[in-house]
């Protein structure tokens, strides 16, 4: 079999191997794609326990529109096209919810913004969780203090446009995430972080999820009024399905659709899983660590999980690279986790986690010398990965390929 697996944004890594040492080829599944524009429309002319956009923005003094940073796929500019005539003689600003990211640069704005960055760029902020200013609203029961920055606080009127996808310690992407961690300051994300390390914080999971819940408790004390544009894109990221209005209610149908997209059936563990992370989600480790979860979960106890990831801005948020990288193994670092909490810890803890069961390799454009601290063996290429694996688990062992691994969730039978 020959199969090209995207890496990067435009680039392709090809390999070759015999018919029968493949488990699968997986990633989210097919579902019909309507006329794009057509099902935002629809979803804006029925919105969920909420009024028309138009009539929840008159009248405003000035309406805040959260969207999402350049790690996640969201059509944040197609919508703009739709909802572009309901913004006439609206004063609107845009606030970047980045959560701890980064600002986006020239490039990523206008990757978020499409043609509509010319002309709105002077109305355009990005939020910084550790600097921004913010305002204290309440906390959950779980102790978390809801910050959020003062623009979110103040604002009179908010929408949200966001897009839903499994999330591996959130259950999903969405909704209140555009709040917390997306606007919320660092110790607040830090307080409901530290809640990914309880097994229950799971992709595709809302239920009894510890983090979801803190998310939805904490977004209690955010009384404002609130207009949510929900979408849910299939394997190409195009439009598949769209939901407006409530905030909690457009989301909990969005995810209803995420399900159908992104959880891939597969019929048995395989002794070695190509999990691949793709543009943009491959930005950095720290967000391609979201491949290595995902794939974990079609690999057989003691298999060989192999991250295709181009990390094309290095490493992330260091916290969880410092901390792997001062441990003698898995069982010590998460020794040292469990004594303390930092942001960042809950994606060392997962990676520490998976290390005791498995063996992890990455082929990505870091540097070598900087993933075997992280108990990553580096490969150059995809090819010599998969043929070392092959050899070392034997002749009888078949390779499951996860060809979106930070959106698709294996679900085995």
């Amino acid at each position: 079999m020959k199969l090209s697996l995207p890496y990067g944004k435009a680039e392709q890594m090809t390999v070759r191997l015999p018919d029968h040492r493949v488990a699968g080829v997986i990633g989210p599944n097919e579902v019909p794609i309507g006329d794009e524009p057509e099902v935002l429309r629809a979803a804006l002319s029925r919105p969920i326990h909420a009024p028309p956009l138009g009539r929840f923005m008159a009248g405003a003094s000035e309406v805040l529109f959260l969207v999402n940073d350049a790690t996640r796929p969201t059509p944040t500019a197609r919508v703009l096209d739709v909802i572009e005539p309901d913004l006439e003689g609206v004063r609107a600003r845009f606030l970047v919810a980045t959560g701890i990211h980064r600002a986006p640069t020239e490039e990523e704005y206008r990757h978020i913004f499409g043609r509509h960055y010319d002309r709105l760029r002077g109305q355009v902020l990005a939020h910084d969780a550790r600097r921004d200013e913010v305002v204290a609203l309440g906390a959950s029961r779980a102790g978390t203090t809801m910050e959020v920055n003062r623009l979110a606080a103040e604002a009179e009127r908010i929408v949200i446009i966001g897009s839903v996808e499994p999330h591996y310690f959130a259950g999903y992407t969405g909704g209140r995430k555009s709040f917390l961690p997306g606007v919320a300051s660092y110790a607040t994300i830090e307080q409901n972080h530290r809640l990914a390390m309880r097994k229950e914080a799971r992709a595709l999971a809302l239920e009894g999820n510890p983090v979801h819940e803190d998310m939805m408790d904490a977004l209690g004390s955010v009384r404002k009024d609130i207009f949510s544009i929900q979408t849910v894109l299939d394997k190409r990221h195009r439009i598949y399905a769209a939901f407006a209005g409530h905030i909690h209610d457009s989301f909990l149908a969005a995810t209803e659709a995420a399900k159908r997209v992104f959880a891939a059936p597969v019929p048995e563990r395989a002794d070695i899983v190509v999990s691949v992370v793709q543009y943009p989600q491959d930005v950095d480790l720290y967000q391609a660590q979201k491949g290595i979860e995902n794939g974990k979960l079609a690999l057989r106890e003691g298999g060989i999980l192999i991250l295709l990831a181009k990390c094309r801005m290095g490493m992330g948020e260091a916290a969880f690279a410092e901390l792997l990288g001062a441990s003698d193994n898995p069982p010590h670092a998460l020794d040292r986790i469990g004594s303390r909490y930092r942001l960042g810890f809950h994606k060392a803890a997962k990676m520490a986690e998976c290390a005791l069961g498995a063996q992890m390799w990455a082929v990505t454009s870091l540097p070598p010398a900087l993933l075997p601290p992280l108990f990553l063996r580096p490969f150059q290429s995809l090819q010599a990965a998969l043929d070392a694996a092959l050899v070392e688990k034997g002749p009888e062992a078949k390779v499951l390929f996860l060809t979106d691994g930070g959106m698709a969730v294996p679900l085995v039978d």
